[in-house]
């Protein structure tokens, strides 16, 4: 029903013009698509905000090529992963990684910093791409499979990623005072 309900947003959007229709997909997934560019940054919400509209502008702009051959959140997420990518391109050709993570350490400004701050200071431990599947299936509750199709890796690749990916952030939660008898 839920996926019916975007499929005839997208339809209206598509024929009619209908900025309504897609102020109600906008407002569905923004959250998600945030908190998703949130946990990338590691915390930069200005950047985050930035990236979410960039995403949002895309998906308006493209979406008629929105075939129905995955669901919209999954079209929308792949939308936003190769946003995220191509900013990271670019940052690289201008900026060090010393630098970005000097940005996210300082943009901040929520309940239980600290706690925050040690999740996207683990985060930052990661390759982007163990990151990003940590994100999608941890804190989007994505399945493997849409994880596999946002990202454009096969399934196998992306438990992988996620396997090794959480396994770097135990260890460094152990051994930064986070035991699990919290």
């Amino acid at each position: 029903m839920n996926q019916l309900n975007d499929i005839s947003l997208v339809a209206q959007v598509v024929v009619f013009k209908n900025t309504r229709a897609f102020d109600q997909l906008v407002q569905k997934y923004q959250s998600s698509v945030r908190r998703f560019f949130l946990n990338q940054t590691c915390g930069d919400s200005e950047l985050s905000d930035d990236l979410a509209q960039d995403t949002f502008i895309k998906a308006y702009t493209n979406i008629a090529s929105f075939k129905n051959f995955s669901s919209f959140s999954t079209w929308l997420y792949r939308i936003a992963y190769n946003v995220f990518y191509d900013y990271i391109r670019s940052r690289k050709e201008t900026m060090d990684l010393d630098a970005r993570e000097v940005d996210a350490t300082n943009s901040t400004e929520q309940v239980n910093v600290g706690e925050k701050m040690d999740i996207y200071q683990s985060l930052k431990m990661l390759k982007e791409v163990e990151r990003t599947c940590i994100t999608l299936f941890y804190m989007e509750d994505l399945s493997i499979d849409k994880i596999a199709g946002i990202t454009g890796y096969p399934a196998g690749t992306v438990k992988s990623h996620l396997s090794r990916g959480k396994e770097k952030l135990a260890t460094y939660l152990k051994q930064n005072g986070y035991d699990g008898n919290r």
